[in-house]
């Protein structure tokens, strides 16, 4: 029987997606995307948002995606710090130039090079483990032979919480004030705080200078919606990583994916199995 992807329909956005990928306010994206590449451009309307939702391949996701002159853009947030960022990476790019060759009518056949924009690959990191202000990824090292890689993927991973990479946040306020806001939604949560009243509490409290304030407070129930789903999701992974340390990683794979809501990608960086390991079992339960 040949394997069978897993789709996962029940995305919904993050938080950073919310704020950073929304077609309203271009301008905190343009703003982005000048503090990580000293950049000064002015106009939000050279922001061409272009994220593909809900790819039907592996349940992949992107956060945002955009082009800017000649620059593909692909940003993702983590909470959960996965190695396997770069594979992620070139999966997800791979679609999104399939996407840009045919809506600009590329002939990759021609005898004559056909110019496409540079990809440039983001992760930002706001996960509780302790990591570098930047780090390098490299879709190499996941190679099992890599004394000559024919590819490679580099994805820069920027540490985003509160306190980290100063320059950056001070070139970017909407960035800092996005780190303001999960840092206080977990220290309201540390304190015992139900989790709910944590982001009504921050939001609450949010300085008046804020210049994302007014869009958090006129989407409330929104933004709660989207922190809820994100902070829940992180409670059962590392509930679900603690388990597996006990019954061992099939086992943990196979409630994951009858859980019907972790992306392949998801299940092999929380168990270590190999994504074709993960889709042999995913084929085995649909053809219990």
């Amino acid at each position: 029987m040949g394997s069978k992807k897993i789709i996962n329909r029940q995305f919904k956005d993050r938080l950073f997606k919310y704020i950073f990928g929304n077609p309203e306010h271009k301008e905190w994206t343009l703003n982005l995307y000048n503090a990580i590449n000293g950049s000064s451009y002015t106009n939000p309307d050279d922001i061409e948002l272009n994220t593909i939702e809900d790819i039907v391949y592996m349940g992949m996701k992107n956060d945002v995606s955009f082009l800017i002159v000649d620059t593909m853009n692909f940003y993702e947030q983590q909470s959960t710090f996965s190695p396997n960022v770069p594979l992620r990476f070139f999966m997800y790019a791979g679609k999104a130039y399939d996407k840009f060759i045919e809506s600009h009518n590329i002939n990759v056949y021609s005898s004559t090079l056909q110019k496409i924009p540079a990809p440039r690959c983001i992760c930002f990191y706001n996960g509780r483990n302790k990591k570098e202000d930047k780090v390098i990824l490299k879709l190499s090292d996941a190679f099992t032979n890599s004394a000559d890689p024919q590819i490679e993927v580099t994805v820069t991973m920027l540490n985003v919480n509160y306190g980290h990479n100063k320059e950056l946040m001070d070139a970017c306020e909407p960035l800092r004030e996005y780190s303001w806001f999960v840092e206080e939604v977990r220290n309201n949560d540390k304190k015992g705080v139900n989790i709910e009243l944590a982001v009504d509490m921050t939001l609450d409290n949010m300085p008046e200078d804020f210049v994302i304030r007014q869009f958090l407070l006129d989407n409330r129930a929104e933004v709660k919606d989207v922190f809820l789903t994100e902070y829940n999701e992180q409670k059962t992974m590392a509930a679900f990583r603690d388990e597996y340390i006990e019954e061992g990683e099939a086992n943990v794979a196979i409630a994951l994916l009858k859980r019907g809501k972790d992306t392949v990608e998801d299940i092999a960086a929380l168990t270590g199995l190999s994504i074709a390991k993960i889709e042999e079992l995913s084929s085995q339960l649909t053809d219990a």
